[in-house]
């Protein structure tokens, strides 16, 4: 047992006592109260190694390898990539039975949907069935969501036809326009795992929410917009997709474009899906009416189109989707050439995209059934499967919201239910795509404004314009930017508005002025309590962020400010003369060189009109910047206190005493 004070000899305590008394200021201490402490010195190479630490690895994923022999750690780091070999240990029969209806369910959903999803990426119909067979068997392997349904999504489908049609006419060149698919595709999973692999998931953060609800909803209205074509059953049709081109096409054809069988069936569809939807989500029980309505309305319609020989009669038909299982089509990539750059730009935007959207579904199943999902693990199991997609004749998939929510009611329980999913599309490959013939064009159009209509999320956009009004703008402006523009303007206005937002947030940062609250050493702003009362002959500031480069005049020029603000209103009504600048730096995590010039300008300035300057509360890394560069020299060691209140009570002692 080691031995204290208590006991007459020198304990641990002594010993670290006396060993720190021998350092230089280590800590600043007022009268009896606690101390400002002063954090160990660190080598640059350990500063450095702990940043690193902190961005990259702050999850520690190295800790579960810890003391364990080298053959349980193979064994774990083979699970860290392959998640299957961990939760296929402890599979049974009941677990299969919820995937195996899960993954029907959602089976009977995405096969409609991968052939209507197909035409809006402009590639031909058994690429989108084609992108729901090998993509779910890759991430069934390798991710780590339980709930998430992979395949081709709207959004997506978009965003990829759109950029890809501005460089290569997929009706005159279809072969190079799948080829440079096929390459934006490779590049989109080579981004996502690369992401993933270098730890660098915090990138998509940089899209706010409330810039992505934007987004998502002007891509839903301008995907709904382009269904127009078919569910009015429109030949010739605008390339564009702003909403003015789209309705200048739409009543342009009004009068010899127009047909009015396919909008017949287009209309009665659109009416049963959306009726089946709303049964859905009245009773969480039928959500199978809901999942299954558009493989009825596809068999339906087909049905009705074949007897009636409508396709006779101008309604537009699929036609043959051609039979069998993915080719490959690592050959068609293109690696070299002028499409290489191309391809590269595409796919990074189409996978940040799609990234951005799985991970979101990923964590909100994750946080319903109380299980964690590892993001820069989902990122490199995403990038896999869209580069093996890639090479097997696939498009981007990516995590789809409408699936993903039809297989969590319908009972999942592991990504058996992809692999469920992904062997009905391979049996509808091999044996009945030749029945999808006479499928109208109409019907898939009314699927995809069904599904679509989900993803305007006003709701979330009432509570931004409630929250943050900065952050409707965003909203507002990615919404906009897609309806009126184009999606890719869309999404760069939805990242310039989030990067702008984080610009405003760091240049010019919050500050509040603090009085007392009575009966208390608490010190609060004096805006939010206002019965918060002032310090006589004492000003008390509270900076609301790390004071940098980018800030640090601005900060000093609003502590001047408030500075002459109360001179002037002490002047009106006679009051005690401010003798004392308390600064509370308790929110201040960091600063730099330009922050410590700043302080040391304010300090100047403050000198001049004889008031002194004190500092409350600094964290570790400002304290131990201050002391690196003198600053508490310059200040003075008695000028720095723990708390606020430690301060008043030094310089303002009347007031305490009064409390």
């Amino acid at each position: 047992m080691p031995r204290t004070v208590s006991d007459g000899g020198e304990g641990f305590d002594d010993i670290a006592s006396r060993s720190s008394s021998h350092r230089r200021m280590d800590s600043i201490q007022h009268g009896h109260g606690y101390k400002v402490g002063f954090p160990p010195k660190k080598s640059l190479f350990a500063e450095f190694s702990d940043a690193v630490k902190e961005t990259f690895f702050a999850d520690d994923p190295l800790r579960e390898y810890k003391d364990l022999p080298k053959s349980k750690k193979i064994w774990l780091g083979l699970q860290h990539v392959f998640p299957v070999l961990g939760w296929s240990r402890d599979y049974t029969l009941g677990k299969f039975k919820g995937d195996l209806i899960a993954g029907l369910t959602i089976a009977s959903l995405c096969i409609p949907q991968d052939i209507g999803y197909s035409k809006l990426a402009n590639l031909p119909p058994q690429v989108g069935l084609y992108s729901s067979f090998v993509p779910p068997l890759i991430y069934a392997v390798m991710g780590s969501s339980r709930d998430i349904a992979i395949g081709p999504v709207a959004v997506v489908s978009l965003l990829l036809g759109t950029l890809l049609q501005n460089e290569i006419d997929p009706k005159t060149h279809p072969l190079e326009y799948s080829r440079l698919a096929f390459t934006a595709t490779f590049f989109a999973g080579i981004t996502q795992a690369a992401l993933g692999f270098f730890r660098l998931g915090f990138i998509i953060e940089f899209l706010s929410h409330a810039a992505i609800i934007g987004f998502v909803a002007g891509a839903a209205v301008t995907i709904a917009l382009q269904q127009l074509k078919g569910f009015l059953g429109i030949a010739n049709f605008t390339k564009k997709t702003d909403i003015v081109s789209v309705m200048k096409s739409v009543w342009g054809n009004v009068h010899h474009g127009w047909n009015w069988q396919t909008i017949l069936i287009g209309t009665s569809f659109l009416a049963f899906l959306l009726v089946a939807k709303y049964i859905g989500k009245k009773k969480k029980k039928l959500f199978w009416v809901s999942a299954i309505a558009p493989l009825i309305s596809v068999i339906v319609s087909t049905f009705f189109v074949y007897i009636t020989r409508a396709d006779k009669h101008g309604v537009s038909i699929v036609k043959n989707i051609k039979k069998g299982i993915n080719p490959p089509s690592a050959s068609l990539i293109y690696f070299t050439g002028p499409y290489l750059a191309t391809g590269f730009k595409i796919g990074a935007v189409a996978g940040m995209i799609g990234l951005t959207e799985a991970i979101a579904i990923g964590r909100t199943f994750a946080a319903l059934k109380d299980y964690q999902i590892d993001g820069n693990k989902e990122m490199v199991a995403l990038g896999t499967m869209n580069i093996v997609g890639s090479m097997t004749s696939c498009y981007v998939a990516t995590g789809s919201f409408s699936r993903s929510a039809v297989n969590y009611m319908a009972g999942c329980e592991t990504a058996v239910s992809n692999v469920v999913m992904s062997t009905v599309v391979m049996l509808t490959l091999l044996l009945i795509t030749p029945l999808f013939k006479y499928t109208p064009n109409a019907i898939l159009s009314s699927i995809i404004i069904s599904a679509v209509l989900g993803l305007i999320d006003y709701q979330s956009a009432y509570l931004i314009w409630k929250v943050d009004k900065l952050d409707f703008l965003a909203c507002l402006g990615a919404f906009f930017g897609v309806v009126f523009s184009s999606v890719e303007y869309g999404l760069l206005i939805a990242v310039a508005i989030s990067l702008f937002k984080i610009l405003l947030q760091v240049t010019r940062p919050r500050t509040a002025l603090l009085g007392n609250l009575p009966r208390t050493t608490i010190y609060r702003n004096v805006e939010q309590y206002p019965d918060a009362a002032k310090v006589p002959g004492v000003l008390i500031v509270r900076v609301d962020s790390a004071i940098y480069f980018t800030n640090s005049n601005y900060v000093k020029e609003r502590i001047l400010r408030w500075l002459r603000d109360e001179e002037e209103q002490q002047q009106d009504q006679k009051l005690s003369k401010i003798e004392f600048l308390i600064v509370e730096l308790s929110p201040v995590i960091d600063i730099d060189t330009s922050g410590i010039h700043a302080l040391e300008e304010l300090l100047k300035a403050l000198e001049k009109r004889k008031i002194q300057l004190v500092l409350a509360n600094p964290g570790p890394a400002v304290i131990q910047k201050l002391r690196a560069a003198k600053f508490t020299d310059l200040i003075g060691e008695d000028k720095i206190f723990l708390t606020v209140g430690d301060a008043v009570k030094k310089f303002a002692p009347k007031v305490v005493d009064n409390v």
